[in-house]
């Protein structure tokens, strides 16, 4: 006697279908559910800082201007902005045609001084003669032939062409050393005609070209110097408890997340005056110079006290005054109780517990209750990224 087997009943068909729907619906949804970077709460100490905002600058600008008038010449002619510069090297070169000219016609002038010098006064003949006329004179007046004012007229002859003499004398000395004074004037004049750095530096605007005529104190090129000085700027109220020595981090605007260590150098007694902030110079350790670039800006925060504290959480975790905390899977806004913050880390007082994982990346693609996968970074809180 066959038998048959036994029908499922359609409804249980219909669940078993169901539940394998159900199923892959699930995993799908696991698979494509958001993925939040997450970093854990950890326990440290805790950063007493003062913010402020920094610009990078150079040492000191200086404009290079002509000392003299004159045009520029393609020789040796290489000025673009960004090329660096020794002290020494030449920036340009005016035409020296004119002033060579006129050194030619001085040196020319000279030396006929002195050879007139050399040949003496035609007064010397006269003097000769004077002094001739004097001693015949002299000798008749002891004999009595001739009048005491006779006398005296021949004396005042030769004092007249000795004083003629002396005068001619100090004329020439003049004459020769006001020659001689051009002369050096003309010559620093065209050492002047040479352009050249007065210190190592970095060519940042270029004002003049072959070919154009500039004026005494027209500006060749702008020069900077190559060292930098990070500058920060702090508000009043953060102001009072900042000293030389003290630690920095800063993060330049270019740079991203790349955090840099510093140490207060300068703390000026004055405020920049359009905006009455404190100014505080900081020298940066682990930056490569070629980053400091003048203009670019960044936040610092200066340190001026630590305290352990029990829970700590990177900055950019916090979203005003909550942040997304990631628990079995699911998304928690949670608000919280600040303590110290600083560049990189904030102090939480209430609201987290030591192991909690914190959302740190993209805080606004998320809501509180979303399903989440977590992929686990180490904490930044106190992380020198370089």
């Amino acid at each position: 006697m066959s038998t048959k087997p036994a029908r499922i009943p359609f409804w249980i068909k219909l669940l078993v279908v169901l539940a394998v729907i159900g199923g892959a619906v699930l995993a799908v949804q696991h698979y494509l559910r958001p993925v939040a970077k997450v970093e854990p709460v950890i326990s440290g100490d805790a950063v007493d800082a003062e913010p402020g905002s920094v610009v990078v600058k150079e040492h000191y600008a200086m404009q290079m201007k002509s000392a003299i008038a004159g045009r520029v010449l393609n020789k040796d002619f290489k000025l673009d902005t960004g090329l660096h510069l020794k002290e020494g090297d030449i920036l340009a070169h005016l035409d020296t045609s004119d002033t060579e000219v006129a050194i030619e016609q001085i040196r020319n002038t000279i030396d006929s001084t002195k050879q007139r010098i050399a040949l003496g006064s035609s007064q010397k003949f006269a003097l000769e003669s004077a002094n001739s006329d004097f001693k015949n004179t002299e000798r008749l007046f002891k004999m009595g032939q001739i009048s005491d004012s006779e006398y005296q007229k021949a004396r005042r002859a030769v004092e007249t062409i000795q004083q003629q003499l002396a005068l001619e004398k100090v004329r020439d000395e003049e004459d020769l050393k006001t020659d001689e004074n051009d002369l050096k004037a003309k010559q620093l004049q065209l050492q002047k005609m040479t352009i050249t750095a007065p210190f190592d530096g970095i060519v940042s605007v270029v004002n003049a070209h072959p070919g154009d005529l500039i004026n005494t104190g027209d500006p060749l090129v702008t020069m900077i110097t190559e060292d930098r000085i990070v500058e920060a700027k702090i508000s009043e109220e953060n102001f009072a408890n900042i000293r030389p020595g003290e630690k920095a981090t800063v993060r330049f605007l270019p740079y991203g997340y790349f955090v840099f260590n510093g140490t207060v150098t300068k703390v000026l007694p004055t405020a920049d005056p359009e905006t009455q902030r404190h100014l505080v110079d900081l020298v940066i350790n682990d930056i490569p110079p070629e980053k400091l670039i003048p203009g670019i800006t960044g936040e610092v925060s200066i340190e001026v006290g630590r305290r352990p504290a029990k829970a700590i959480i990177p900055r950019r975790a916090l979203l005003n005054e909550n942040v997304y905390v990631v628990k079995n899977g699911r998304v928690e806004l949670r608000p919280v109780k600040k303590g110290y913050v600083w560049l990189t880390g904030v102090e939480v007082l209430e609201g987290l517990e030591p192991g909690e994982e914190v959302i740190v990346e993209d805080l606004d693609s998320f809501h509180d209750g979303d399903s989440v996968g977590t992929i686990e970074l180490p904490s930044d809180a106190f992380a020198k990224k370089k």
